[in-house]
């Protein structure tokens, strides 16, 4: 209800607003204004002040509005200027299509006092359209038997312009049978009509495309195009006729069947079924079928192969006829053209397979070539790997022989595989390969080779009979029973070796095997040649040297110079009793036949009767005092000492020293006899001997009378007959030398002591070595 009564109020003024419309269009003129349409927005169309004579000022005290009819709202108007403007691009053809004058209505309207005035915009038309055609082909079906100043009616073409912007005239393209008329309709509009002015031919031209314009009045003028398309309807009156009468053709001798060789053409006139043309080949005696033609298209085809070796001419003739009986005829020749589609052929006329190596110049092979085709498609080249050692010699017309460049070395190379490559200069190029496999025979050029340019062997000592010490290997490059090596051991130079029954060697595989055992002390090196010869005719040989070296094994245990241990009376060293620590009591000389070392000696003290007394140096076996001498030591000292050498197993000798503390060298010396038991007895029943001499006294002094009386006699009568102590005479054992000179000392040195009876005094004696320097040298 509330809605119905709030639009009440608006309907009345709406109906009053229309009756005071009506009332003022009746009592007043319309102001009319004039705009071309497609005027750009913002365009002034007017000030309405001026022109309705107000004050300046009025209308926007007035409250002036713009009152549109319909919904369209083009103008805009400022009531603080008065000026109307454009408010949107305005559109004839939208706004007032065909209808002319196009004016839009509109009222002024002011407010207090109410007061309207009506105004009229024109908008004038502009050449903004081109005319159309309503399709953009027109077809005509016109008989070639129309006569002339026949007329044929067209469709007009539309423009959305008017006035003199619309279509005013037609024009067709210059042409030597139509003309257009243009004509005026009821409503001013313009329609063409198309006027025959030349007889159609449909032979001559079956079919006219024309192209139809029209054109506006607008400056500048705009215009608007069909195509006119005349398809002019045939009768039977022409015979067929080939469109050449000679037809030449060259057709390559490798087409495939069913390829398509020649197309012959013959036309008639005659549109319809008086127009199809059917073709067949006239048989003529020459003719052997290898062509087939389409009836209808005239397309010849190859139904079987050519051969231009056996055929290279073809001639026939061609027949078209039409449904009516006439026909016409050509002449077609076909040329086969030779292709290259024969591969070279090699023919081998005389092989060799195998060639000497040492050969100048061998002929391997001689051949022939040949190509079925011709020209350049025949022509052939021939060649074989650049790398070869071989060459291609030409002798007369497509003949070759193949030859060795020159003396081949089968040691490089023993077989050659060589292609010879025979290649036509055809389009494609065809090649052909042959094979020709060549075995490099063998020579004996070549003499056995040693794998090393000496041998080192290594034999260790106390070896085992036919043992295996090395092989001795060496190549042949040769083959067969040239390359077949036989070793044999070379006589020596030296008298003194006797190789023979060292040395054995396999003949066939160079395996040597030492004989019998061999001793380092003996035989320390030795050194031979191994002779290798192969089987060739004539034989080659070569040497190589050997050297064996024995290598030495701890079998020797160290041998004591000094002092003799063998002896019957053995020496006694004298130890004056003011001896300072250090003093050197003497000194163990021992040597070893081994070496390296085996043959290193180190010396230790193992037993003493007074233990601290003494000391041994374990480098160069010297006896020292190792402190001063007191009243309580013994008189007599028995020294064991060990003598070891530094192999692998340990080898080692002992040694006794026997000591005697005197007071001074001018003193008597008078040696006591020698202890008949073992040094450790000795050590263990020293308390029982001090109790045995407590109570026996006087029988141990009368036997030490006679002991002493006794071996004093006896000594004197040895040193008158020797003039000395007890010396090995002769030269001294070879067996007992340091054979290295690795041993202990550089020079072995032998002591001697001796008691001189005639003075009544001990004198300790010196000598130099007596143990020539050169039973020192290796035997």
């Amino acid at each position: 209800m509330e809605t119905e009564l709030a639009e009440a109020p608006e309907n009345r003024q709406v109906v009053f607003l229309t009756i005071l419309l009506l009332l003022c269009q009746s009592g007043s003129e319309a102001i009319r204004y004039s705009v071309p349409e497609e005027t750009e927005t913002g365009y002034l169309v007017a000030n309405l002040e001026k022109d309705l004579r107000l004050r300046v000022g009025e209308l926007a005290s007035r409250e002036a509005r713009i009152h549109h009819r319909g919904n369209k709202e083009l103008l805009q108007l400022d009531s603080e200027t008065g000026n109307l403007y454009l408010k949107e691009k305005p559109d004839r053809e939208v706004l007032c299509g065909v209808t002319e004058p196009c004016v839009l209505h509109f009222q002024l309207i002011l407010e207090n006092p109410v007061q309207f005035f009506q105004t009229d915009l024109q908008l004038t038309d502009i050449n903004d359209h081109f005319p159309e055609f309503p399709h953009r082909e027109i077809l005509l079906k016109i008989q070639e038997s129309a006569q002339p100043g026949t007329v044929f009616p067209l469709k007009a073409a539309q423009d959305s312009d008017i006035g003199r912007n619309a279509v005013q005239n037609y024009t067709v393209s210059p042409n030597l049978h139509f003309h257009v008329v243009t004509h005026s309709r009821s409503d001013g509009r313009k329609y063409p009509e198309l006027v025959l002015d030349r007889a159609l031919d449909r032979e001559e031209q079956p079919e006219l495309t024309l192209t139809l314009t029209a054109v506006d009045g607008g400056s500048p003028p705009r215009s608007g195009t069909t195509t006119v398309r005349i398809e002019v309807v045939d009768i039977n009156d022409n015979a067929p006729q080939f469109v050449q009468s000679l037809y030449e053709v060259q057709v390559p001798e490798n087409s495939p069947l069913g390829a398509l060789v020649l197309t012959v053409s013959a036309r008639d006139l005659d549109a319809g079924i008086h127009g199809n043309v059917a073709y067949s080949l006239f048989q003529g005696g020459e003719v052997s079928q290898p062509f087939v033609i389409n009836e209808v298209t005239g397309e010849i085809h190859l139904k079987g192969a050519l051969d231009f070796e056996e055929t290279q001419y073809y001639n026939m003739e061609i027949v078209a006829a039409d449904s009516g009986g006439l026909s016409g005829k050509c002449s077609v020749t076909i040329q086969v053209l030779d292709v290259n589609d024969n591969a070279p052929k090699l023919t081998i006329s005389s092989l060799t397979t195998s060639v000497p190596e040492n050969a100048p110049e061998a002929v391997v092979a001689v051949f022939s070539v040949s190509d079925l085709d011709s020209g350049d498609n025949g022509r052939m080249v021939c060649s074989i790997q650049n790398e070869l050692p071989f060459l291609l010699k030409p002798t007369f017309e497509n003949y070759y022989t193949l030859v060795t460049e020159g003396p081949l070395d089968r040691e490089n190379r023993a077989k050659y595989n060589i292609t010879i490559t025979v290649t036509d200069l055809g389009t494609p190029r065809l090649t052909t390969q042959h094979t020709i496999t060549v075995q490099v025979s063998d020579v004996n050029d070549n003499a056995p080779a040693f794998t090393q340019t000496s041998y080192t062997l290594l034999l260790k000592e106390n070896n085992s009979p036919a043992l295996h010490i090395g092989t001795i290997s060496a190549t042949d490059s040769d083959s067969g029973s040239n390359a077949h090596i036989t070793y044999s051991l070379l006589p020596t130079h030296d008298p003194q070796l006797a190789l023979s029954s060292l040395i054995s060697i396999n003949a066939d595989n160079g395996q040597l095997f030492a004989l019998r055992s061999l001793d380092y002390e003996a035989l320390q090196t030795f050194e031979f040649r191994v002779g290798a010869t192969d089987q060739g005719s004539p034989a080659l040989s070569s040497q190589v040297l050997v050297h064996v070296l024995v290598l030495d094994a701890n079998d020797n245990a160290p041998f004591v110079l000094y002092p003799l241990q063998n002896a019957s009376a053995p020496c006694t060293e004298l130890l004056p009793r003011a001896a300072e620590p250090g003093y050197l009591v003497t000194k163990v000389v021992a040597v070893d036949r081994d070496s390296g070392q085996n043959a290193w000696l180190s010396f230790q003290l193992l037993k003493a009767t007074e233990p601290g007394l003494f000391n041994v140096w374990a480098h160069n076996g010297e006896v020292r005092t190792a402190r001063l001498l007191s009243e309580r030591d013994a008189l007599k000292h028995r020294l064991l000492l060990l003598v070891k050498d530094n192999g692998n197993p340990q080898r080692s000798a002992s040694v006794t020293l026997h000591v005697l503390v005197v007071d001074g060298f001018s003193q008597p010396y008078l040696p006591l006899p020698e202890l008949a038991h073992d040094f450790t007895q000795e050590e263990d029943s020293l308390t029982l001997y001090l109790v045995i001499a407590l109570a026996s006294v006087s029988s141990v002094f009368l036997l030490s009378v006679l002991l002493f009386v006794g071996v004093r006699m006896c000594r004197r009568a040895r040193a008158t007959s020797l003039g000395g102590c007890s010396v090995p005479g002769g030269h001294f054992p070879g067996h007992l030398v340091d054979v290295s000179g690795t041993g202990t000392l550089a020079q072995s040195y032998q002591y001697e002591v001796c008691l001189t009876g005639d003075s009544g005094t001990t004198d300790f004696k010196f000598f130099n070595p007596i143990i020539p320097s050169s039973l020192l040298q290796d035997p």
